[in-house]
């Protein structure tokens, strides 16, 4: 499974909005889903991703949606097997 590193993101959700629960509740989700998506568990849906693209969300322009929602985590110290 391909782990995410939602650092980036985070960091504008403080910025824009100053808390993550209200981010979820934005995207109309629970605060409990939302941690789900963050240390993935689940993935944050195609809607989700538009809906806290936008301007009045987390204004996060469309050449930035790959380093906010798909930069992969390094893992140190992993092994393939």
């Amino acid at each position: 499974m391909i782990k995410y590193d939602f650092d980036k993101v985070r960091g504008r959700i403080r910025e824009k909005l100053g808390s993550e629960s209200r981010f979820a509740e934005i995207l109309g989700i629970s605060s409990a889903s939302l941690s789900a998506k963050f240390n993935n568990k689940t993935d944050f849906t195609t809607s989700e991703i538009t809906r806290a693209c936008e301007k009045d969300v987390l204004d996060i322009p469309i050449e930035e949606i790959g380093i906010n929602f798909f930069n992969r985590k390094l893992e140190l110290n992993s092994r393939k097997e």
